[in-house]
C-alpha cells in the first residue's frame, strides 16, 4: 500500500493506494468519529462491492446503511440529491455519521456535495472504483451536480477525510471506462510532468492490459500531481484551474451531446486535442507535438475528434464554463509539453478554425 497526503493544514487527509484495501476495515477507523456510516453507491457498483465493504466495516464494529442510486452521468442531478437527503433524514443520521462514496466520479461528486450540505457538513470518505475517479475526481474536494444548462455548476469545495483507492476494483471496469480514466492520467503529464508523459508513452499498453504495477504507478503519480496542486490552490483561484486542460471543450461536448453519451474522459480527450491545436495556432506547440499528443490518446483508445456541432453551439456551451470571467471564455492551453497556461485572449477566428479542424 502507498500513502500520499493532500496537505491542507488541519484538513489534510491521506490517499491510500493498493490492492485489496476494501477488505481492511481497520483502515477506516481513524477517519470515522463514530461507528455509524451510510454507504452510497449505484446499481452497477453495489452488486460488486457493497457487501464486501459492509462486511469489512462490520468486522471493526461499524454499523452501515446503504443508498443505491441509478448509474450514469444523467443521474448526477438535483433529483438524486433529494433521494440521498430523504434517506439520511428518515434514518435520523447525525453530524457524526460518515458518508462513504462507493463508485466512480458521479457518485463521489454527489456524495461529497451531500456531505457538505447535509446538516451543514458531515464527514465523508471516498472509495473511487473507476480509474478516472481514482486519479482525479476523488481527490481535491470538488463536489457537485449537473444542471441542464451546465456541468458541475452547482456544488461546493468540501474535502474528504480519506481517499481509499483499491486497484482491485479496476478488474471489473469495462475497457471503455478504463480508457476514459487514462485521459485524465495523460493530462497530468501534459500540464506539469513531462517525465510522466514520457513514461506513459513507454507504458500505455501495460496500463490498458491492467498490469498491476503499471496501474499503481500511474495512479500514484497522478494523485501526487493532483495533491500538490490542491495543496497550493484548494479553491481554483490560480494553478488548480490548469487541471482543466481540455475540459472547456469537453464539457461543451458532454452537454451538447447529452450527459452520458460521451464519457467524461472521452470528451476531455477530444477537448485536449482541440486545446493542443489551438495552442499550435497561438504559436506555442509545433505540429509534431500536436501529433505526438494525438498519437498517445489514440493508443489509449480515445477519440481525438469532437462531434459536429455548429460553431455558435460550441460557443454557447463553452460560455457556460466555470472559468468564464468578465464574459470572456478562458482556455487552458499548452505553452509547451509539460507546461500549461490559462488565457482569455483567443481570437474568435482562431477558435473557429480550431473547431473546424478538430471536429467531425
Amino acid at each position: 500500500m502507498q500513502t500520499l497526503s493532500v496537505g491542507l493544514a488541519e484538513r489534510s487527509y491521506p490517499i491510500l493506494i493498493g490492492n485489496g484495501l476494501l477488505s481492511t476495515g481497520e483502515l477506516f477507523m481513524p477517519y470515522m468519529p463514530t461507528k455509524r456510516a451510510v454507504i452510497i453507491s449505484n446499481t452497477t457498483v453495489a452488486p460488486l462491492y457493497l457487501e464486501q465493504l459492509r462486511a469489512s466495516l462490520q468486522g471493526v464494529g461499524v454499523h452501515s446503511d446503504s443508498i443505491i442510486l441509478p448509474d450514469g452521468e444523467r443521474y448526477k442531478n438535483a433529483a438524486s440529491m433529494e433521494t440521498i437527503y430523504d434517506s439520511l433524514l428518515r434514518s435520523h443520521c447525525e453530524r457524526s455519521t460518515t458518508l462513504i462514496a462507493l463508485g466512480g466520479g458521479v457518485i463521489g461528486d454527489m456524495v461529497g456535495f451531500a456531505a457538505a450540505s447535509y446538516l451543514r457538513g458531515v464527514p465523508f470518505i471516498q472509495i473511487p472504483t473507476t480509474l478516472l475517479a481514482q486519479v482525479d475526481s476523488s481527490v481535491g474536494g470538488k463536489t457537485g451536480i449537473n444542471h441542464p444548462l451546465g456541468k458541475n455548476m452547482i456544488g461546493a469545495f468540501y474535502q474528504p477525510k480519506m481517499v481509499l483507492a483499491d486497484t482491485s476494483t479496476l478488474d471489473t471496469l469495462p475497457d471503455r471506462e478504463l480508457s476514459a480514466g487514462v485521459s485524465e492520467v495523460i493530462k497530468y503529464g501534459l500540464i506539469r510532468d513531462l517525465p510522466f508523459l514520457e513514461w506513459l508513452e513507454q507504458n500505455m499498453e501495460k496500463i490498458l492490459a491492467r498490469d498491476t504495477e503499471a496501474l499503481q504507478y500511474a495512479i500514484a503519480r497522478s494523485c501526487q500531481n493532483k495533491a500538490e496542486v490542491v495543496g497550493n490552490d484548494e479553491r481554483e483561484s490560480g494553478e488548480r484551474a490548469l487541471l482543466n486542460l481540455g475540459h472547456t471543450f469537453g464539457h461543451a461536448i458532454e452537454n451538447g451531446m447529452g450527459y452520458g453519451v460521451w464519457l467524461h474522459g472521452e470528451a476531455v480527450a477530444a477537448g485536449t486535442i482541440m486545446a493542443a491545436e489551438l495552442s499550435r495556432r497561438m504559436g506555442w506547440l509545433t505540429s509534431a507535438e500536436v501529433a505526438r499528443i494525438s498519437d498517445l490518446f489514440q493508443r489509449a483508445r480515445l477519440p481525438v475528434r469532437g462531434p459536429m456541432m455548429t460553431f455558435e453551439k460550441y460557443l454557447e456551451l463553452m460560455g457556460l464554463d466555470k472559468k468564464v470571467a468578465a464574459g470572456k471564455i478562458r482556455f487552458v492551453l499548452l505553452e509547451k509539453l509539460g507546461g500549461a497556461v490559462m488565457t482569455g485572449d483567443v481570437p474568435e477566428s482562431m477558435l473557429k478554425e480550431t473547431l473546424e479542424a478538430c471536429c467531425g
